[in-house]
């Protein structure tokens, strides 16, 4: 690969072992906050509308309003994290963050709710780049395949208990008070992430950007940042707005030509010697490049399994919020076993571990609907959904960690936070849009069938788009055997 300008950041900070890994579990805790409190919507919902007497666009909002803003700012906040230091930016976005969800836990009506949670997605947008950009900057070798491998875990556990704790919050607090808990029960993590950080986190939290000589602030790239967040705000918007009119999705190929105006601004600023906020030779490397489409085809569909699961067991077969939320369990429980059985392993077998995760999701995914649809012919019990999801859960977890270890392997430590964040913009843009397209395809089938066909065909197109993922992660493999 060509060599990547600039030079600062470039050795890993010495800290001792023992640092490092204390570290690691603040990173872990705020990821762990930030990541629950997009699945725990997925079940809170209803509440949410009942308690603030909320419209239909009111609630589409509450989770539009969290991924706009968190897309929009990622990249940006990763790179001045790579220039003037991950932990200040860290404990920055986990401050917002906590403030935000005292905001909305005591949201009086659901503008101020909807304000909150766009103030959460900047606080998100903020902590988790620095999060991969410190596990890339502390931990090298097999510890950092380890350290990926608990942030898969912490990912997997998060996006599927977070339903279940949606749901007992919900049965506790009441339809009134429940909902708010689930925004409040950030506060105490919060608080304790910042607490921790402050003590643990190696000096300076944060210091003046090591600058190129003779170029001033010109190097942290303004216009590239600007140019890439309206791009990803005009793409996303149409998908996250609900009652998008034909003319809103003209801001699709608006968002495709600021994209198009971003590469070329970025390749022009790194000609004059500027440095830019993301250097475009890291697509050059192979490892980077495939890494970063199979997580965007893996989130395009894989989040969409824990809105429509959910909303398919209330809707569809009557459980209560809580009784939703239980089908996730054994899968949140094996996604964190295979996490860590898969971080410890990626440097032996590398891309052959991602393989043998996304061949498990489908297999869940397939099984979950033979489930389905056996459920609806013959009365088999619906919690068959435990053992099927089961499959899908180890899959989860023997993919999103690994991949992220393989595809961040050969990036400098210089762009560790902004290309961190160029993968988390592709998936949080491929759960965007795969989030509105199936349930789009579920709602407009649900018309003209039953719940179960409908949930089929949304399970369906999952399959379909993960063995996408699957073919990616075959081209990778025998693009890294022609190069050894």
């Amino acid at each position: 690969m060509t060599e990547l300008t600039p030079q600062q950041n470039t050795t890993t900070n010495t800290i001792s072992d023992s640092e490092r890994w204390r570290v690691l579990l603040v990173l872990l805790m705020a990821i762990f906050m930030s990541l629950m409190s997009v699945s725990v919507i997925n079940v809170a919902l209803a509440s949410i509308q009942e308690g603030l007497d909320a419209s239909q666009s009111d609630i589409q909002w509450v989770l539009s309003g969290y991924a706009l803003t968190f897309g929009v700012v990622l990249v940006s906040a990763g790179r001045a994290g790579d220039l003037m230091g991950r932990g200040g930016f860290f404990i920055l976005g986990v401050s917002i963050f906590t403030l935000a969800s005292v905001a909305a836990g005591l949201a009086p009506d659901a503008d101020w709710l909807n304000a909150a949670r766009f103030v959460q997605g900047v606080g998100s947008g903020f902590l988790n780049p620095q999060g991969i950009g410190m596990i890339q900057q502390y931990f090298q070798g097999p510890d950092r395949a380890r350290a990926f491998g608990f942030f898969g875990t912490t990912v997997g556990v998060s996006v599927a208990i977070g339903p279940v704790l949606g749901g007992i919050l919900i049965h506790l607090g009441g339809p009134e008070i429940g909902w708010r808990l689930t925004f409040l029960i950030n506060v105490p993590i919060g608080l304790l992430t910042i607490g921790l950080a402050l003590l643990w986190f190696p000096r300076p939290l944060i210091h003046k950007p090591k600058l190129l000589a003779h170029k001033g602030l010109r190097s942290l790239d303004p216009v590239g940042a600007l140019l890439l967040g309206l791009g990803v705000l005009a793409v996303l918007y149409p998908f996250v707005e609900s009652r998008s009119s034909g003319v809103m999705w003209l801001l699709l190929p608006a968002g495709l030509l600021l994209f198009y105006l971003w590469v070329h601004w970025e390749r022009w600023y790194t000609r004059c010697g500027y440095s830019p906020m993301v250097d475009l030779k890291i697509f050059a490397t192979s490892s980077y490049r495939n890494g970063s489409v199979i997580m965007f085809l893996y989130f395009l569909g894989m989040t969409s399994v824990w809105v429509l699961i959910p909303l398919y067991a209330q809707q569809g077969v009557g459980f209560s919020a809580f009784e939703a939320g239980m089908i996730g369990i054994p899968s949140a429980l094996l996604s964190a076993w295979s996490s860590n059985w898969a971080g410890k392993r990626v440097n032996h077998y590398g891309r052959k571990v991602v393989i043998g995760g996304l061949v498990f999701a489908v297999f869940g995914l397939l099984s979950s609907i033979v489930v389905v649809l056996l459920h609806k012919y013959v009365g088999l019990s619906i919690w068959w959904l435990l053992l099927s999801l089961a499959f899908f859960g180890l899959g989860q977890g023997s993919v999103i960690s690994p991949n992220q270890t393989l595809t961040l392997a050969e990036v400098p430590l210089a762009y560790a936070g902004s290309s961190g964040a160029i993968m988390q913009t592709g998936q949080r843009i491929g759960t965007s849009v795969g989030i509105a397209v199936i349930t789009a395809i579920v709602f407009a089938v649900h018309p003209y069938s039953s719940w179960h066909t409908a949930v089929s065909v949304g399970l369906l197109t999952i399959t379909v788009i993960t063995l996408l993922a699957l073919t990616m992660a075959f081209k990778d493999l025998r693009d890294r055997r022609r190069q050894h």
